[in-house]
């Protein structure tokens, strides 16, 4: 459905006495998503995770390669067409706090160039799909921190996306806020939908993910299911199997 190839992106810094080096913060990574699959994209602070989702959703253009998307059958490399079939949720996004999520989602609706008829039946679903019922005309300001990532990803599936690109979507949410996110994916999965999934919570990932791809240093280190990665090094979960298989990397990485 969504294929990387040799994704390069490379950034330049200052190092002491005012000297520029360059370093990619992505370096070489192929990835292949397929159609009805979440694909956990795992690693430690600075690795290159959120550039690299930048790049597959089309935000960032890379230094070298390129992504291509397979629509109905025809592969192709449109930015605008690949915008078109992600729903793509950052780590940092930030909506108008005056706005409520209805009148967030009439906006997005008209983006997208949907009808008023088109636009108010996709709320009525989006609203079932995430149980916003109770929140959904209060100015986005008044809601709690789960809530307001619930109006966030509410904004992503207007356009009924093919593919979800998720940057840490449960970060600092309760349980319950969390629970309720963590289920929402797996339910679209169950929908024929593709999900790239981020995140630093082991535990959902090891729920949730067909497979994982481990990167550190902007490389991938590992590619596979997790059921495999336990077994190549001996734990009974994700979270001792990561830590790991970072630590090997010369990474003193601990949860």
């Amino acid at each position: 459905m969504l294929r990387a190839e040799h994704l390069v992106k490379t950034f330049t810094k200052n190092e002491k006495k005012q000297k520029k080096i360059q370093f990619n913060a992505v370096d070489d990574i192929s990835i292949d998503i397929k159609e009805g699959e979440i694909v956990g994209i795992l690693g430690p602070n600075g690795a290159g995770k959120t550039t690299l989702l930048r790049m597959l959703g089309s935000l960032m253009k890379p230094t070298s390669g390129k992504v291509i998307m397979e629509d109905e059958g025809v592969l192709v490399d449109d930015e605008r067409i690949i915008k078109q079939t992600i729903g793509y949720l950052s780590g940092n996004t930030k909506l108008y706090g005056r706005l409520s999520t209805r009148e967030l989602l009439n906006i997005m609706g008209n983006i997208y160039g949907m009808t008023k008829e088109e636009i108010s039946e996709r709320i009525d679903e989006i609203c079932k799909i995430l149980n916003m019922e109770e929140f959904i005309d209060n100015r986005i300001e008044k809601l709690s921190t789960g809530q307001t990532q619930r109006a966030s990803i509410s904004r992503c599936l207007m356009h009924k996306p093919k593919l979800y690109i998720f940057d840490e979507p449960t970060l600092g949410l309760d349980i319950l806020s969390s629970s309720a996110i963590v289920e929402f994916i797996k339910n679209e999965r169950e929908n024929g939908k593709s999900v790239i999934y981020s995140t630093h919570y082991m535990e959902e990932a090891e729920y949730l993910c067909d497979r994982i791809i481990i990167i550190n240093a902007g490389k991938i280190i590992y590619e596979g299911t997790v059921d495999n990665l336990k077994q190549e090094v001996g734990q009974e979960n994700l979270r001792d199997a990561f830590r790991i298989l970072i630590n090997k990397e010369g990474v003193d990485y601990e949860f």
